[in-house]
């Protein structure tokens, strides 16, 4: 291996192991602070880094935002899948997968910060971003859909709005948000008989 390969390679490493610590550190800050009212200079003082620094990888809050909206989706996405890969019913491994989505996010306080009042609204918007409803919602739709990629994301996005829309808005209780997901959702996330 070349001098100069294994050097872009560390560099390369070292670049993703320091966005993830500034993303590590935005994740704290949001449960305290919440996520409107944590500011790039509050990130780089809680990550140990210059604002330069901070800004080298993530332009604005918008994109510091993003990234960790999208590592989140991800691990969410992955978590879920696995869940609900067992089940084979369709309906009862989308309900499973809408209901343990709420439930992970719920029980996470980096991403439960993100619905909080004043956090929702940004939330929402970047929950409708392409890449959080292909991990989210392709992670349960896709082999159920099977080659129709149109119907996959279309309903990917319908789902993510659900688990949204149950994280802004409660149901009364578990049992009531599962029948909402019942009765509302799932016959429209899956192909017609």
């Amino acid at each position: 291996m070349s001098t100069s390969t294994s050097g872009s390679w560390l560099s390369d490493e070292r670049s993703e192991a320091a966005a993830e610590r500034i993303l590590d550190a935005a994740a704290e800050l949001f449960v305290v602070r919440g996520v409107a009212s944590t500011g790039m200079a509050d990130v780089a003082k809680a990550a140990g880094c210059s604002r330069a620094t901070l800004y080298r990888y993530f332009d604005n809050r918008r994109a510091l935002h993003r990234a960790f909206v999208h590592r989140e989706a991800r691990r969410l996405g992955d978590r879920v899948a696995a869940a609900v890969a067992p089940i084979t019913d369709p309906r009862e491994r989308v309900t499973e997968a809408v209901l343990l989505a709420v439930r992970q996010v719920r029980s996470a306080p980096t991403l439960a910060a993100w619905f909080g009042l004043g956090d929702a609204g940004l939330a929402s918007e970047l929950a409708s971003t392409s890449e959080v409803i292909e991990v989210v919602g392709t992670a349960f739709l896709a082999d159920i859909w099977h080659a129709d990629d149109v119907e996959v994301s279309r309903r990917a996005r319908w789902s993510v709005r659900a688990i949204v829309s149950l994280l802004t808005v409660p149901g009364v209780d578990d049992a009531d948000e599962r029948a909402m997901v019942e009765q509302f959702l799932v016959p429209v996330l899956l192909p017609p008989p």
